[in-house]
């Protein structure tokens, strides 16, 4: 068959791609998917009842099912391990299953790579987090977190500390005294749970000694320097050496690692290995370790790229993304919701808005990780953005959750932006202004300080009766938001906003049109 023939029949053909989420959350599932679909790809994701959520840790045996009834016309599969392990990410944190049947199920991973050799298999999997405190778990771990959280957390620091360099007299008299002060069952539960998971990703590593997998990717997230999630890293990471970075690594971030796995398999398909090039703010740049991490940003970065199938170039001219990355000059990650973040410039806002602007302005297809808050957007930033006309001249932009999420959301969706139409790329940006700044940066804060004027009963962890008078009023706001910072778009004539999870921590943003939409007054001169 002539080559510009075969080119032809294969430009004809709609790959399928099956997509197991952790959970079902937006981010997580449909706001994922969306990107790769907007390449014309098929992508297939379980239904949401037998995602986990919050409160529903999920079905493991009913996603094994699933995946065997899918799995006979498709092209690739990019699946959480924790989905098929536990049921989802929470339900790794919370299940009640044994050892025997944890393994029992990573051995399926095995039988169905023997039903299907020629699927393209991308797992991803998480180390368990170990959150600071009973507040900082999100109500997402055992009951006696919320009790001993902050106790647990430093009890691991200690613990991990006194492997990597050994502690001070002061810090095993305060070792001690959290083992006598931390309830033995509460401990043993929590520290049982995490030697299943241990033990299920030794498996998993072994599973892709074995050519089980194409690439396997185990993430940590809510993390330290110091901590028990750490301490299991740099084991397993012993553990999967010799596999290599390009079969298996151990990285920060975990909610970001579906959109990577799904990129790299994208990349594989098309048998293409993007080149990034990355420049940071002036200061301490890559060499920030941002909040709920436990290493540089650069390392991150670098292991983001390598898991997505890329390749990181030290000049802009020849990359397919030009990853500008927002950090404060002094090396600090500060919180969205926090009083400064109100739109007044910092040192180093005007300057890399400047590096943004120049780089737009030479042709570079631009993509944005904007890290300076965790869990939402730099206001002053995106000031500055809209004012110079920047907002629809990227290719890529992400400001959600913890610093590795968005840099890992934003190389994945700018490798992949080449391959898209520019009303495309114009609709990912959108849903990522509206969440990471409209709401996540702005309207989520105002309206978690107006809480206890709603009636019903409700707080910000779990809405309950008052759901409905909180997204009304996000609704409202999100509204006049758009109206002060966004162009008239036809798509936001009705906004409407839905709480999956029962908290104002993740929106899921819906936007319709009164007709069909109109995109043509966004800029298609991207140079």
């Amino acid at each position: 068959m002539p080559e510009a023939a075969a080119h032809h029949k294969n430009e004809q053909k709609v790959e399928k791609i099956l997509y197991i989420p952790h959970d079902n959350r937006p981010i997580s599932d449909k706001q994922t998917a969306e990107v790769i679909s907007k390449l014309g790809y098929e992508v297939v994701v379980p239904p949401d009842n037998m995602l986990g959520s919050r409160t529903d840790l999920g079905h493991p045996d009913e996603l094994w099912d699933w995946l065997k009834q899918n799995a006979q016309d498709a092209d690739a599969a990019v699946i959480s391990s924790d989905s098929m392990l536990y049921g989802s990410l929470v339900g790794s944190r919370k299940h009640e299953y044994s050892k025997k049947e944890v393994l029992e199920r990573a051995d399926r991973f095995q039988s169905f790579r023997k039903e299907h050799p020629k699927m393209e298999l991308y797992v991803f999997g998480s180390i368990m987090r170990t959150p600071r405190s009973g507040e900082a778990s999100g109500h997402e771990e055992p009951g006696y977190y919320r009790n001993y959280g902050a106790d647990i957390f430093r009890y691991t620091v200690l613990k991990d500390k006194e492997e990597m360099e050994g502690l001070t007299r002061r810090e095993k008299k305060e070792y001690d005294f959290l083992q006598r002060l931390i309830p033995k069952a509460s401990l043993s539960d929590w520290m049982g749970r995490r030697e299943k998971n241990f033990a299920a990703n030794e498996k998993m590593i072994q599973l892709t000694r074995g050519n089980t997998f194409n690439y396997f990717v185990l993430g940590r997230d809510d993390n330290a320097p110091y901590s028990q999630t750490h301490l299991e890293s740099r084991y397993l990471a012993a553990e999967g050496k010799d596999l290599g970075k390009t079969r298996f690594q151990a990285m920060a971030g975990i909610d970001e690692i579906g959109m990577l796995m799904l990129t790299r398999a994208v990349n594989d398909m098309r048998r293409d290995v993007p080149f990034v090039y990355v420049r940071y703010n002036w200061g301490k740049g890559e060499f920030t370790i941002p909040s709920y991490s436990d290493e540089k940003i650069g390392d991150s970065i670098a292991s983001a790229i390598t898991a997505a199938g890329g390749m990181q170039v030290k000049s802009p001219e020849k990359a397919d993304l030009v990853l500008t990355v927002n950090t404060n000059p002094n090396g600090k990650t500060y919180e969205a919701n926090d009083r400064a973040n109100d739109g007044t410039p910092r040192e180093g806002t005007k300057y890399f808005a400047d590096i943004v602007s120049d780089y737009v302005s030479k042709g570079y297809p631009v993509g944005i990780a904007d890290i300076a808050y965790a869990n939402g957007s730099d206001n002053a930033l995106m000031d500055e953005l809209r004012d110079r006309g920047l907002l629809f001249k990227l290719r890529a932009y992400a400001g959600w959750n913890t610093p590795t999420n968005s840099t890992g959301f934003v190389i994945g969706e700018g490798m992949l932006a080449k391959h898209m139409k520019d009303e495309a790329v114009d609709d990912l940006l959108l849903t990522r202004y509206l969440d990471d700044w409209a709401y996540q940066a702005n309207v989520r804060n105002t309206i978690a300080r107006q809480l206890t004027w709603l009636r019903g009963d409700g707080v910000y962890g779990s809405l309950d009766s008052k759901t409905d008078a909180v997204a009304t009023r996000s609704e409202r706001m999100l509204t006049r938001f758009v109206e002060d910072n966004l162009p008239p778009i036809d798509s936001l004539a009705h906004i409407e906003v839905r709480f999956p999870w029962n908290r104002m921590f993740e929106s899921d943003i819906i936007h319709t049109a009164d007709e069909p939409v109109d995109i043509s007054y966004f800029p298609k001169n991207r140079n």
